[in-house]
């Protein structure tokens, strides 16, 4: 006598449908919006904070920069000369020049763009197929057609189609000021990367000003400045937190549901 021991059918693993998704992501959504309303909730009253001053290269996010270098020179010195072959100045001024020394970036940005565009599409199409005529068969079709049809109108069809469009762009742009900046990397050929951030608080809006890039100790002035143009590789970011920032912003509802609305 022999037993047979059935095997528990395998369950079948289920899959999230759409709708279990949508309210992870909604409750998600909802979660994070809650912890930055409470953010905002302790603030009220108060003005916006600043930023404590940090060392720019222990920041989340930064990275030295590497650029292609030329091949290194060896310093030559001559005999009973104080010149040096390669030095760049024969007197030591107060420019920056070593990790760690400031400068004053002139920060003068002017921008403008204006572009339109237009498109407009038309398209109408007509097709008609009828049996008036086909050696006597034509009154085999009219009976096998329901009463209301007949084979001289067998197929009768009419699409159009249109689309049209229209695209503008009209943008300006202009920012005008100083800000100081600290040298935090010398490249191989001399070159200086700097970084420099300020923070301005007006009652309760603050405006945050960021410059980087890469600068040649030549294009430095004998004042210590430079033209933001002369800098490689810029970065300049403006922008502001507070009252007036927060109101030109859409509420996170509007934004959750941009996010999730296919249309």
């Amino acid at each position: 006598m022999t037993f047979s021991i059935a095997k528990p059918a395998a369950r079948k693993r289920r899959t999230p449908d759409r709708f279990t998704r949508a309210v992870c992501v909604a409750a998600a959504s909802w979660l994070l919006a809650a912890c930055s309303m409470a953010d905002k909730l302790a603030q009220v009253g108060h003005e916006p904070a600043l930023s404590a001053i940090e060392n720019p290269t222990a920041m989340p996010g930064y990275r030295p920069v590497t650029m292609p270098m030329p091949e290194p020179e060896p310093p030559v010195y001559n005999s009973n000369a104080l010149w040096r072959t390669g030095a760049r100045a024969f007197f030591r001024d107060q420019r920056a020049a070593r990790v760690g020394d400031i400068l004053t970036v002139r920060v003068a940005i002017s921008d403008s763009a204006k572009i339109s565009n237009a498109t407009k599409r038309n398209r109408t199409a007509s097709d008609s197929v009828s049996i008036n005529g086909a050696a006597g068969l034509e009154s085999i079709i009219n009976k096998l057609l329901p009463a209301e049809s007949s084979a001289s109108a067998l197929v009768d069809t009419t699409s159009s189609g249109s689309a049209s469009g229209d695209g503008s762009v009209d943008r300006s742009e202009s920012i005008v000021t100083n800000i100081a900046a600290v040298v935090t990397q010398v490249l191989p050929n001399g070159n200086l990367v700097i970084e420099g951030r300020q923070e301005v608080r007006v009652n309760f809006e603050k405006r945050e000003l960021v410059v980087a890039g890469i600068v040649r100790p030549e294009d430095i002035g004998s004042d210590n400045m430079i033209d933001s143009e002369k800098i490689a590789e810029a970065r300049v970011a403006y922008g502001g937190r507070g009252h007036i920032s927060d109101v030109q912003q859409p509420r996170y509802g509007s934004q959750v549901l941009d996010i999730l609305l296919p249309f």
